[in-house]
């Protein structure tokens, strides 16, 4: 284990603790108010400066993330809202939204509310506010590094309907400045279901600012809109927040490299000497990453989301037969890597990295 400049086995860490806590690990409580009351948390310390906090009430998504104390996230006014209030139909999905390191959207549905044959649905599906089940803290020593593990188990299921499983593990160890997140999606019945899925993820203040921008391993760019077309010459670049912006939504089919693996960042030069939050994810399961440019006042985000279908209504994809669909028994695995990009080396390296998967510069 590597702890500052110096390598340590375990026995030489363990006979210099009195307590785990010390140098990283895990922290579980209850959050006790307004309408976060009774949602379970879980604070993840690597002792690196990557702290995140995982929500098993709402679908093992993350909500708050810092690195040095910094701020890497945008954070709704919701806060972490208690998945009794979810509202299913309509917008209604934006007051339990909160934003965060990750909010998971699907895993039937996705996009903007609207009707898929006589089905009325809402906004994004009800991926985040279905609380896990089987949570287990995993944490343990592997070899001389201490491995933290968090997993359980989500299912969105009705009667004479669709049966989903989201199987989640999310791993980091003491010392790194990254996570990674690991699905296995399931369909438990015995019909085909659709399966959406999106990883929402949201860089927000201070990260994001006048001089922030996104880089994306992107083959091919469409807007979403006619709002958006306008926006596409400056889609990758940030600004200060803009009285009474429109937000701008842009669909980047990726590319991957050797490994098959897209890439995506926000990055601030002039944040701590340069800083970046990054996403790896496998390209050929989630071949798309839409992206939310929403710099308007208080809500200040740039969403980078790995996503195996466009950001649209389920009836919308299915017309355009872009509506994937798994068989009774099927299982699709996903991985969804994020970290912490500090300083110009290794920004200058990811984004080589990035360039690699598109065979082509970034604008």
């Amino acid at each position: 284990m590597r702890i500052g400049k110096q390598t340590y086995s375990s026995a030489e860490v363990l006979r210099r603790l009195g307590n785990l806590s010390q140098i990283g690990g895990t922290r579980h409580y209850t959050l006790s108010e307004g309408r976060a009351k009774g949602v379970d948390a879980i604070d993840v310390d690597t002792g690196a400066g990557l702290c995140f906090t995982v929500v098993p009430d709402r679908g093992l998504d993350i909500s708050a993330a810092t690195y040095k104390g910094t701020n890497l996230v945008f954070r709704t006014a919701n806060g972490e809202v208690h998945p009794s209030f979810y509202e299913p139909q309509g917008g209604g999905w934006l007051r339990t939204f909160f934003g965060g390191l990750l909010t998971t959207c699907g895993l039937t549905y996705l996009g903007s509310p609207g009707k898929d044959g006589d089905e009325d649905l809402g906004a994004h599906g009800r991926a985040s506010t279905t609380p896990a089940s089987r949570v287990g803290d995993l944490s343990r020593w592997q070899g001389d590094e201490y491995l933290i593990e968090i997993t359980g188990v989500m299912e969105d299921a009705f009667v004479f309907g669709d049966k989903m499983r989201l199987t989640r593990t999310i791993t980091t160890r003491v010392g790194a400045r990254s996570l990674t997140i690991h699905d296995v999606v399931q369909n438990f019945g015995y019909r085909p279901s659709p399966l959406t899925i999106l990883y929402h993820v949201n860089p927000g203040f201070p990260l994001l600012d006048a001089a922030s921008r996104v880089i994306v391993s992107a083959l091919e760019t469409t807007p979403y809109d006619e709002v958006s077309a306008q926006g596409m010459s400056r889609m990758l670049q940030c600004s200060a927040p803009v009285p009474g912006w429109h937000e701008q939504n842009f669909l980047h089919r990726v590319g991957s490299d050797a490994d098959g693996k897209a890439y995506a960042a926000m990055i601030n030069p002039d944040l701590a000497g340069g800083l970046g939050l990054s996403i790896s994810f496998d390209a050929h399961v989630l071949p798309y990453l839409s992206h939310w440019k929403m710099v308007g006042e208080g809500d200040y985000v740039v969403a980078l989301e790995p996503c195996n279908v466009p950001c649209e209504n389920r009836g919308s994809l299915r017309k355009k037969n872009l509506l994937p669909f798994l068989a009774p028994g099927e299982t699709r695995e996903i991985r969804v890597e994020i970290g912490v990009l500090e300083g110009e080396q290794e920004i200058e390296q990811f984004e080589a990295r990035l360039r690699a998967s598109t065979g082509r510069s970034q604008p």
